[in-house]
């Protein structure tokens, strides 16, 4: 798009235009419908334009990729995808969001991706910083691009967001943002290893990711670009009560305004962790969301649930799926490990509104 200013542009078009490019990033929030149901029709649309295609996803890391290959060839059920996957432990937003784009690439015999890497990774670069982490814990992941200072503004205010202190010095930010540019190398070099500049066969190859990664050419366009790919288009939806012309010139080639979603029933109770590897008994919790339930109920990083309403746990699936079956207004139990103790903690699930 012309830098002078946003303009609005005929889809077909656009898409059209898009569809030319090496490589096209559709941003997303992860647990919005109407964005996954966005991303469904732009790939559909583009396929029209560019047969051969390539989908890369953000929500597998590397180590899946012979489960994405057996889905696309047939040899799995929607069920055994997500088994195998282990998609509950590695990324536990709601797969029906996500089965459609899946289903589409199986039907249309479209390779799909592993884009991102295990959580282990990008934690150890959080906790010990990139030089500190062993060659061969990097799953091949060459050192990343230095990030913007606009970007390291953005990532600055979401890390406050998590600490509620902290400033831009601290050694603990660095590394940060080391991590966060981590996962957007490893996402930039999967991508740009599926594309072919050889004749007008080559695939289209697409990149569907969370919006973060994306926003204002920072994240993965910003490390494609250091790997030497420049023919990036970003897509964007936006909530359609967003005026576009108060947008940000070059927050990405393109958006999409979506219409607000009708009024559903409401979507299931959140704890607000990320939940690690199962190890001996239990299941530790590697991440806590700020002004989450689980943050409000006392629970940290780093405490391991060994039993939930007096059933001990053995993994990630049957954490989530108690708390996704929760009703409003009622009490969950919990036993926590964390170092020597065992706690017993209560999230109490606000009632419904």
């Amino acid at each position: 798009m012309e830098r002078a200013g946003p303009r609005i542009a005929a889809p077909e078009t656009l898409l059209k235009a898009v569809a030319g490019r090496e490589i096209v990033l559709l941003g997303e929030q992860h647990d919005n419908p109407l964005h996954h149901a966005w991303q469904l029709e732009t790939l559909a649309a583009l396929r029209l334009f560019r047969p051969q295609m390539v989908i890369g996803f953000e929500s597998f890391p590397r180590r899946m990729q012979p489960v994405l290959d057996r889905w696309i060839e047939g040899g799995l059920t929607a069920r055994q995808l997500l088994e195998q996957s282990e998609w509950q432990k590695v990324w536990s937003f709601p797969a029906e969001l996500y089965l459609p784009l899946f289903e589409f690439a199986r039907l249309n015999r479209i390779p799909m991706v592993a884009l991102n890497v295990d959580r282990a990774l990008t934690e150890a670069v959080n906790t010990r910083g990139w030089d500190a982490v062993p060659a061969e814990l990097k799953e091949g992941v060459s050192r990343p691009a230095a990030p913007s200072a606009a970007y390291e503004d953005m990532l600055f205010d979401v890390y406050r967001q998590h600490t509620k202190s902290g400033a831009r010095s601290d050694p603990a930010f660095r590394r940060f943002v080391e991590s966060q540019i981590t996962w957007d190398r490893a996402m930039a070099e999967a991508l740009a290893a599926r594309t072919s500049k050889i004749g007008p066969s080559a695939p289209l190859v697409v990149g569907i990711m969370g919006a973060g990664h994306v926003n204002d050419g920072h994240g993965v366009p910003h490390q494609l670009r250091d790997l030497g790919v420049r023919d990036v288009a970003t897509l964007l939806p936006i909530d359609a009560k967003i005026d576009c012309g108060k947008l940000e010139v070059g927050v990405a080639d393109a958006v999409f305004a979506a219409p607000a979603a009708p009024r559903e029933p409401a979507p299931p109770p959140r704890l607000g962790v990320q939940l690690g590897t199962a190890k001996g008994d239990g299941v530790e919790i590697a991440d806590v969301m700020a002004g989450s339930l689980a943050e409000q109920s006392g629970l940290k990083r780093g405490d391991r649930i060994v039993a939930l309403a007096g059933a001990p746990v053995s993994g990630a699936g049957p954490v989530v799926a108690a708390v996704r079956a929760q009703p409003p207004g009622t009490w969950l139990p919990l036993q926590i490990r964390r170092g020597a103790e065992t706690l017993d903690i209560v999230v109490r699930f606000p009632p419904r509104k």
